[in-house]
């Protein structure tokens, strides 16, 4: 045989181009590759730019900048596995970068990446494509999207996956979605619970608290709870509280059981199988603050229901919760006073936190934390509600002066709650007055002050049940509240108004204090609100009489009602009936006004000029007229000065009247506060009906006395049919001429009508004891009202019958006691 020949290959077609092996160095080449049609080209490219991508934030927003983003992104639908594969993988490392990830959005790339989550898919691509997702979903309107384009079910069924990191990213992701209602709703018909409590043995931690965090947040709703019991899901996450090993894990576990525990047959399943008696137990050996802070928490939402509450007070939940309150974290007191504050809607549980808990609680008013304070009389606002013996204890624990220190707080919710447990505390009267000596009305002001309608509304009524007291009242006054208080009527808050008119009602018990209301505004405040069909209220009328019984002269003016309460004083004057929301006049400026056509302002002042020495006091007419009206000469009182008297009396009576007016100058210049005139015929008057009636032994033999008095003092008895006759206009028209002046003491009235003598009969019935009311009608009417007991009928005897009311006869026969309710008395009270 010949020599072998090797024969030569086939030469290369001439088209053909040989393979070019590149080394490039930046990324902005690799980007440029991107767009070859070549796979292994695309594919290598895609590994370099991961690598790339992969050492820091700066590399990213370089890529970004470069364009390659838009590039990745019609690359994850390449035909090819490892092209798609490596251009989601670059796309899932870059979309941590926040401008990346809004540029995700705007190419709508959540409907791409999970078209790649079927089972068919590498599991690389799910990595990636749920890394991607997760940092995606963080976006609302992107948890919008992959909610409606069908995400959760790929992600739920990848929760199975062998791969930890696409269990990871998957939970991760599915964490972020169910914070939409929507979401939370859909994994429940989805049948999410196995996989995640599945989750939670893994022996990843991150994996197991993403799905214990994710638990949490789903079991906020009721048949996501009845599932997770149903899959024996609470014995799960008891057997990771009992895990020292899973310690990392105990805070979320326990907040999961803490959603379950507001279900009553969660909680009685628990409780039946020992768990609540460990949980508690857990808790109470426990130093981890937010462990105990979230079993606060998981306490407070179960003490919510009745049952449950029964529940946790058989397993004695209240010791737990004090022995929080003993901790060093601020977190975990405020956590225990909020459950503390829910289990109080249990008498049971009150009358335990009140046999052990009070003192601490007090304490806590000391804190320098402000959330801790306002926690700590928030509880004890429900403790001592209704509950006097929380009430003392909180005394004997010497809570009043830590409360009353709050009420200088920060927070405006610990205001508020201090200024309650203060009242009712003064449920108690030993404790209200053992608060008002600790200087609590001088304390309130500030509280009134507040632009917080809650502190407003329970300063107010702190206020009313402190203001009970006299010395109270005038602690007020001197500290300046009443002001702050008064303002608190404009409030728009109803709560803030009624509580307002009901402390000005209290505070105007005393005269003092009552004037200065009125001094305030409070009066005519109180007039505008009770026009108001919408702003009015009981206490608001009731406040407004409260008011003007101490200013009787505008009750009888806007009202037209005395009762025999109210005794009617030197000062008095009746100007007749004012529309409401008109001015109410002083009878100073009454007094000062030019003479008019209108009805005289009657007025009374039995006071004597104590102070005037004998020769003025014979002069007392010439010194009212001067008074009333200082513009009137004394002429007149001259001329009656010398009559019957020769040229030297005559003399020395006028030196004496200008001495006397020498003396008035100075003494008004002196004291500039105007003073009404005395009406000595009106004190006369009384000192006569005192002297006539006193003598008789009965009230109603007294009463028709008094009524025959006055009737002879105002003109005598008048015919029914002669009444048009008897010209009182004129006399009353004369009196105010000759004083040049528009107000008449009721002395000069020598013809009353019957306004005049209903008037002059009760000023003397006040002062000589006869208990009887005043009341005005139309047409110059009025009238007096009596309560009198009638005799027992004749061979009765020892049978006491019930006082009657009679109207007083002034006017056509004196004295004459008129059934009230009879034809006769309405006869009298109407034209």
């Amino acid at each position: 045989m010949g020599k072998k020949v090797k024969k030569e290959g086939e030469p290369p077609p001439k088209d053909a181009f040989d393979p070019l092996l590149i080394e490039s160095k930046t990324a902005a080449t690799v980007v440029l590759m991107l767009s070859s049609p070549e796979e292994e080209v695309l594919a290598k490219a895609c590994d370099a730019l991961y690598k790339f991508a992969s050492k820091g934030d700066e590399n990213k927003a370089t890529l970004l900048g470069l364009g390659a983003v838009e590039q990745l992104y019609k690359l994850i639908s390449h035909e090819d596995p490892t092209v798609r594969r490596n251009a989601i993988m670059v796309l899932g490392i870059m979309a941590s970068n926040y401008d990346v990830k809004k540029l995700l959005r705007e190419l709508d790339v959540t409907n791409s990446l999970i078209s790649h989550l079927v089972p068919e898919e590498d599991v690389v691509i799910h990595e990636f494509a749920t890394l991607c997702l997760a940092y995606l979903a963080v976006e609302y309107t992107t948890k919008v999207q992959i909610f409606e384009q069908g995400g959760l079910e790929p992600l739920i069924r990848l929760l199975g996956s062998p791969d930890p990191d696409v269990q990871k990213n998957s939970v991760e992701c599915i964490y972020l979605l169910v914070q939409d209602f929507q979401s939370r709703a859909a994994v429940r018909e989805l049948n999410i619970i196995p996989p995640l409590l599945e989750l939670l043995k893994s022996e990843y931690p991150v994996i197991q608290l993403l799905a214990l965090k994710t638990l949490e947040v789903i079991s906020k709703d009721g048949e996501t709870r009845i599932m997770l019991g149903e899959n024996k899901g609470l014995d799960c996450l008891l057997t990771i509280l009992e895990n020292d090993e899973f310690s990392d894990l105990h805070v979320e576990a326990l907040a999961v059981l803490g959603n379950c525990l507001e279900d009553v047959h969660t909680l009685q399943l628990i409780q039946q199988s020992g768990g609540l008696k460990k949980l508690l137990s857990f808790v109470g050996e426990s130093t981890v603050p937010d462990i105990q802070k979230n079993a606060a928490k998981a306490i407070t939402k179960a003490a919510y229901d009745l049952e449950n509450r029964n529940i946790l007070n058989e397993e004695e939940v209240e010791k737990c919760l004090i022995n929080l309150l003993e901790t060093d974290n601020d977190g975990v007191k405020v956590a225990a006073s909020q459950a503390i504050s829910a289990m109080c809607a249990s008498l049971a549980s009150k009358h335990a936190f009140g046999l052990q808990g009070i003192p601490q609680l007090v304490q806590l008013l000391s804190s320098d934390n402000e959330e801790v304070k306002e926690a700590a009389v928030t509880v004890l606002v429900n403790l001592t509600a209704a509950s006097p013996s929380n009430a003392s204890a909180v005394a004997e624990a010497e809570g009043i002066e830590p409360l009353l220190n709050t009420l200088y707080a920060q927070r405006d919710g610990a205001i508020a709650n201090a200024a309650t447990v203060l009242t009712n505390l003064a449920m108690q009267e030993p404790l209200r007055v053992n608060i008002q000596n600790h200087g609590i009305m001088s304390v309130l002001p500030e509280p009134l002050r507040s632009t917080n309608s809650q502190v407003q509304s329970k300063a107010a009524f702190a206020v009313a049940v402190f203001g009970c007291d006299a010395d109270a009242r005038t602690e007020l006054r001197n500290a300046g509240g009443l002001g702050p208080l008064v303002r608190l009527l404009h409030s728009k808050n109803e709560e803030v108004r009624r509580n307002a008119c009901w402390a000005v009602m209290i505070c105007a018990s005393d005269e003092l204090t009552a004037v200065e209301l009125c001094r305030l505004g409070a009066l005519d405040i109180l007039e505008e609100i009770n026009l108001s069909i919408s702003r009015k209220n009981n206490f608001s009328e009731a406040a407004l009489e409260k008011l003007l019984d101490n200013n009787l002269s505008q009750k009888y003016s806007q009202m037209g009602y005395l009762s025999s309460n109210n005794i009617i004083t030197d000062g008095f004057y009746d100007c007749g009936q004012i529309k409401p929301g008109m001015k109410f006049s002083s009878l100073e400026e009454l007094s000062m006004q030019a003479l008019t056509d209108r009805r005289a302002i009657i007025f009374i002042n039995a006071k004597p000029q104590e102070d005037l020495p004998g020769e003025e006091k014979a002069h007392d007419s010439s010194h009212e007229q001067t008074i009333l009206s200082p513009s009137i000469s004394r002429k007149s009182s001259r001329e009656k000065t010398r009559k019957g008297k020769g040229k030297k009396e005559d003399e020395k009576s006028k030196e004496v009247i200008q001495i006397l007016s020498a003396v008035q100058d100075e003494i008004n210049l002196q004291n500039p506060q105007w003073l009404p005139p005395p009406d000595l015929i009106l004190l006369d008057y009384i000192n006569d009906a005192s002297k006539t009636i006193f003598p008789l032994t009965t009230t109603r033999e007294q009463v028709v006395a008094l009524a025959q008095f006055v009737a002879d003092k105002m003109g005598g008895p008048i015919e029914r049919d002669k009444l048009h006759d008897f010209s009182w206009e004129l006399h009353i028209s004369e009196i105010e001429f000759e004083l040049k002046c528009n107000v008449v003491p009721i002395g000069k009235v020598k013809k009353g009508t019957f306004y005049h003598r209903a008037l002059l009969f009760k000023a003397i019935a006040d002062r000589i004891g006869i208990g009887c009311s005043l009341v005005r009608g139309k047409y110059n009417r009025a009238w007096n009202e009596v309560k009198l007991v009638d005799d027992p009928p004749q061979g009765i005897t020892g049978l006491l019958l019930p006082p009657r009311e009679y109207i007083v006869d002034l006017m056509f026969e004196p004295g004459r006691l008129i059934k009230e309710g009879s034809v006769e008395a309405d006869q009298y009270k109407h034209i």
